[in-house]
């Protein structure tokens, strides 16, 4: 819970990598993205989306564009312009994210529900319920199927799937009978 030590500790540790092997190594952009995860937890989203957004550059140029650190580091943008209110580059980046996962690890990847997950609950802010439903059911499966129902990201999960089920059984009931 120690945010401003974490992120001093990170940023001490980054400069170091920094100068221990170059601005484009791996561990500078798990740094990078790390600070960004902080930045992102304290509020400052512009400074996290610019940690992270280079965190992304350098694994895109030392994994290349299919990698599953490319995957994590692209889902963690897609979350901090979700926060920020761009829902459609929010989508975008955590849509990339879930093609990569799905690639690497398979449809039934516990990564896939994650990314799937975050992928229903962008659509739902932006008010696509009935777009939101298969991918929270699809996370849902997933993760009961790999951790079973009592996981705690499983009960994160069935909970989105729950308040969206209430919306869209609330749309319903609010819908006139159509005309005929």
């Amino acid at each position: 819970g120690d945010l401003p030590g974490a992120l001093q500790y990170t940023q001490r540790a980054l400069a170091i990598d920094e100068t221990v092997y170059g601005p484009d190594h791996p561990s500078v952009a798990t740094l990078a993205n790390n600070i960004g995860q902080i930045l992102q937890a304290q509020g400052d989203l512009a400074g996290a989306l610019q940690y992270t957004q280079r965190a992304l550059a350098i694994a895109e140029k030392v994994y290349g564009p299919d990698h599953p650190n490319v995957a994590a580091v692209a889902n963690n943008i897609g979350q901090i312009l979700k926060d920020q209110g761009d829902l459609a580059g929010a989508l975008q980046y955590t849509q990339r994210a879930l093609v990569i996962d799905e690639k690497v690890y398979g449809p039934d990847h516990p990564n896939v529900a994650i990314r799937a997950n975050n992928i229903g609950r962008i659509l739902q802010a932006q008010g696509d319920l009935t777009g939101a439903l298969p991918y929270l059911q699809r996370a849902l499966r997933i993760l009961e199927a790999s951790y079973g129902p009592e996981n705690p990201l499983t009960k994160t999960v069935s909970a989105n799937l729950a308040t969206l089920q209430q919306a869209l059984a609330k749309r319903s009931k609010r819908k006139p009978p159509a005309a005929g």
